[in-house]
């Protein structure tokens, strides 16, 4: 399966091979610094995490790949059939150029709302990204709350943001989104 929208890159099945490199840009220090669990997560670990996500069917993870490079990572979790709605997360290869985020996110959201035929999308951010939180209000997520105090780390506590973004709101917002982004593609 492969999506894509011409100079923006395109999402496609990871390949056993590059389990090895989606481990490496995990547990680059910048990548683990936003996420959930930070510390340095071993092949044996990232292996049997893998193993179990091609068990499940309502998880989805994708390559983000542009001029035939391997750039990001993409994924769907916690997909409800019945409710048409998921979260999901993304990160960039640490060597990413400026804009890729934006790429990826676009990319995502064209098939949650296209293929998987979601109704709504979602998804936590701790509080102090503040640039990926922007970025998602950029393309129209809204911020549902705020999970105050809600994640540990380094003993304390930090403040989680909920973001959602329903069809129709992609749908009305996207040629704005995507006008931007060929004019970044083409500079």
């Amino acid at each position: 399966m492969v999506i894509k929208t011409e100079a923006f890159g395109k999402l496609r099945e990871i390949a056993a091979s590059e389990l090895e490199l989606m481990l490496a840009w995990r547990n680059a220090p910048n990548i683990r610094a936003n996420m959930y669990t930070r510390h340095e997560i071993s092949l044996e670990e990232h292996l049997a995490w893998w193993a179990r996500v091609q068990l499940r069917d309502d998880q989805l993870y994708f390559m983000y790949e542009i001029n035939g490079k391997p750039m990001g990572i993409v994924g769907f979790n916690d997909l409800s059939i019945t409710n048409a709605v998921s979260s999901w997360a993304f990160y960039a290869a640490p060597e990413a150029p400026k804009g890729t985020g934006s790429k990826m996110e676009f990319l995502a959201l064209d098939y949650a709302f296209n293929d998987m035929r979601l109704h709504k999308l979602v998804c936590e951010v701790l509080a102090f990204n503040e640039s990926v939180i922007k970025l998602h209000k950029k393309f129209n997520f809204q911020i549902e709350g705020v999970l105050r105090e809600h994640h540990l780390i380094d003993g304390r506590y930090v403040d989680v943001f909920r973001l959602g973004i329903l069809s129709r709101e992609w749908e009305s917002h996207r040629p704005v989104i995507y006008e931007k982004l060929v004019k970044l593609s083409r500079s």
